[in-house]
């Protein structure tokens, strides 16, 4: 049970990782969908694995691909309503 557990929180952390990336504002200054998908997968996996079965696993592998799904529509949404921040030159290049 421990092992399989250890597991499953390496995988996940793991997988966050990969799916953060190393983007800051600086990189991305529109990165609400990234963050949005990041933190839904990590939600979707707590309560899918949370949830009563016998198959916690696989309830945390489809809770987190939904989750990820709604938080990145959710963020891209917000980053559509957000203006791309245009550079203060005052017009001279």
């Amino acid at each position: 049970m421990k092992n399989h557990l250890l597991k499953l929180a390496l995988a996940s952390s793991l997988g966050i990782f990969v799916l953060s990336g190393c983007t800051g504002e600086e990189a991305a200054p529109r990165n609400a969908t990234q963050t949005g998908a990041v933190t839904g997968a990590v939600a979707g996996s707590v309560i899918g694995y949370n949830v009563s079965g016998r198959h916690r696993g696989r309830n945390a592998v489809i809770g987190g691909l939904l989750g990820a799904a709604a938080g990145g529509a959710i963020g891209n949404s917000i980053d559509e309503k957000n203006p791309e921040p245009q550079p203060e030159d005052n017009g001279w290049e």
